[in-house]
């Protein structure tokens, strides 16, 4: 399709794109370094911290705010607008770039790094599968979240990181309300419940956890198509 064509030749700059990578590799080296140490910690706490907490939102936060946002910002997403394209089709593109990046990444790291860990609890094969299936869809739920907010906005890439960094980090770990308006509590509810390997305090549940990427996903598409339904292109005077 030429419009995730266009929309890949305009991510994956050179430098963008090789600081992901080494972002997706964290996990492992870090794992790595914690067997040479002799530490035993447990393999899900380790794809907790690491993947869902860290590597994941952030890579869908630069993949979904350039997807959409360096279009915007550098004005050529002009031309795809003047063009007889439906903007929902325009929005799909750039989110299946967006999430499909994220999740050509995180998916071996998750699978890497929990095979790689040598822990006090191991997930077998099938635990691991599915938890990098969870890990992935929270990936494509953030990309789709932040291609949507960086049609709203040019500042996309500081409050993604505003909402990674304190609503997720810091709020929803505090108040429990919060939980449900959490990408990253429902990614680790959902990993819980596939992998049987519950904390303390109990996660969201498997049907809080799937409504609520559910309802981001949908909820960024419908919020973007009508945010560039509503794009006017401006002639010259």
């Amino acid at each position: 399709m030429p419009l995730i064509g266009v929309t890949l030749r305009g991510v994956l700059g050179r430098r963008r794109t090789l600081l992901m990578v080494l972002l997706a590799a964290l996990p492992v080296g870090v794992t790595l370094l914690i067997r040479a140490g002799g530490s035993h910690p447990a393999t899900t706490n380790i794809l907790d911290t690491l993947v869902i907490r860290t590597v994941m939102p952030l890579i869908a936060l630069v993949f979904g705010t350039a997807a959409l946002g360096s279009e915007l910002e550098d004005g050529t997403a002009v031309f795809l607008m003047v063009k007889p394209t439906p903007r929902w089709r325009i929005l799909l593109a750039k989110m299946a770039v967006g999430a499909g990046l994220t999740i050509l990444l995180v998916f071996p790291s998750t699978v890497l790094t929990s095979l790689m860990a040598d822990g006090r609890t191991t997930l077998t094969l099938s635990e691991t599968l599915g938890y990098a299936l969870v890990v992935s869809l929270g990936g494509a739920a953030y990309a789709c979240a932040f291609v949507t907010l960086s049609a709203y906005t040019g500042r996309a890439l500081i409050l993604g990181l505003c909402y990674v960094l304190l609503w997720e980090g810091v709020l929803a770990g505090l108040l429990e309300g919060t939980r449900f308006l959490s990408i990253r509590q429902a990614s680790l509810g959902l990993a819980a419940q596939v992998t049987g390997k519950l904390s303390v305090p109990p996660p969201l549940d498997v049907t809080a956890s799937v409504s609520i990427l559910v309802v981001v996903i949908v909820g960024a598409v419908a919020l973007g198509s009508l945010r560039l339904s509503r794009f006017e292109v401006r002639g010259g005077d």
